[in-house]
């Protein structure tokens, strides 16, 4: 700096002007300059923190990576980075309006740099910014991430899961079953006598029943392993694993009634005048990826034959008969 800027300007105006804080020790960690910035966000004043050890200047604990950073640095000279992704909040430092109150600390980042003084002392620069904006940004990318993923993977009409997560969870599922050699439980769930209840009542009533339908089966589930999805149309789909086959078959009268109890009333669905659904289940260890399926689909047919309102259960070894039908 020439001699002329060095009179235009005093350098601790420019310090207290920047939008950072700046904060000076020398090799004992004792504070040689503290910057506007600082005592703005952390409310101690200049006068209170120079010469004090910079560790017992504030009421509150300093972050162990912070003390480790800086010893580092003063012992062998390199510059140090606390990122905000590693550490969000080293110092107690406060936006102006939470300074002395119980709040959540500034998101920080800070670098440490060796310096040396007119004096020839090895001395530490801190630089502290606010990251707090690029936190919140980075929060709400993610939000709006989860959201996205939530959407792809999420039927729009119920909530339940859709085909897309079907199709990729059920390729896991049998993967799994085939390898632990567990059995594995495939529910295929139909809305009986659904095409004349749209044209009686509209589809916007159809809409409401597939919505409270989904909501029944769901609410039948209390395992995380376990899901229901909308296959397509009135269409339903379960998974469920390490189940016995009796009580996969009790499970299906339980889904039955789940949907009966409802209690939705259908003049075109003779005899039982309501909203009823047929399942079919198939429980066994998988051979290949579309057995359990088909053959839990086949089990849904036979349950349509034999009357709706009723649950078909068909063991692996005996649904292929069904299939040719």
């Amino acid at each position: 700096m020439s001699e002329i800027s060095a009179k235009r300007f005093d350098m601790e105006d420019i310090f207290n002007a920047l939008n950072l804080g700046i904060i000076v020790v020398d090799a004992v960690g004792k504070v040689l300059l503290w910057n506007n910035w600082i005592s703005k966000h952390s409310g101690i004043q200049e006068a209170d923190a120079l010469n004090h050890q910079l560790e017992n200047v504030f009421p509150e604990p300093i972050s162990p990576a912070f003390l480790t950073a800086l010893n580092n640095t003063l012992t062998y000279r390199l510059p140090v980075v606390l990122s905000t992704a590693l550490h969000r909040t080293p110092l107690p430092l406060y936006h102006a309006s939470e300074v002395n109150q119980q709040q959540t600390r500034m998101y920080q980042s800070i670098s440490i740099t060796p310096i040396q003084s007119n004096l020839n002392e090895s001395c530490c620069l801190i630089q502290v910014t606010d990251s707090s904006t690029s936190i919140k940004r980075e929060k709400i990318l993610r939000s709006h991430s989860e959201i996205l993923k939530k959407e792809a993977i999420t039927d729009g009409l119920t909530d339940i899961c859709n085909r897309r997560f079907f199709d990729a969870h059920y390729e896991m599922a049998v993967a799994d079953a085939k390898r632990q050699k567990h059995p594995l439980s495939i529910f295929m769930v139909d809305i009986d006598f659904f095409k004349s209840y749209n044209d009686f009542y509209g589809h916007v009533a159809g809409d409401t029943v597939i919505k409270q339908v989904a909501v029944a089966l769901k609410s039948q589930l209390s395992r995380a392993t376990d899901i229901v999805a909308r296959y397509g149309g009135e269409e339903f789909v379960l998974v469920m694993p390490h189940l016995p086959k009796k009580v996969a078959e009790q499970f299906a009268e339980k889904l039955r009634n789940a949907a009966f109890n409802l209690a939705i009333p259908h003049m075109k669905a003779a005899p039982f005048n309501q909203i009823t659904i047929s399942v079919g289940v198939c429980t066994g260890i998988p051979e290949n990826d579309s057995n359990l399926l088909n053959k839990a689909d086949a089990a849904l047919y036979q349950a349509k034959l034999k009357g709706r309102n009723q649950c078909i259960s068909l063991p692996l070894c005996e649904a292929e008969e069904y299939l040719q039908q």
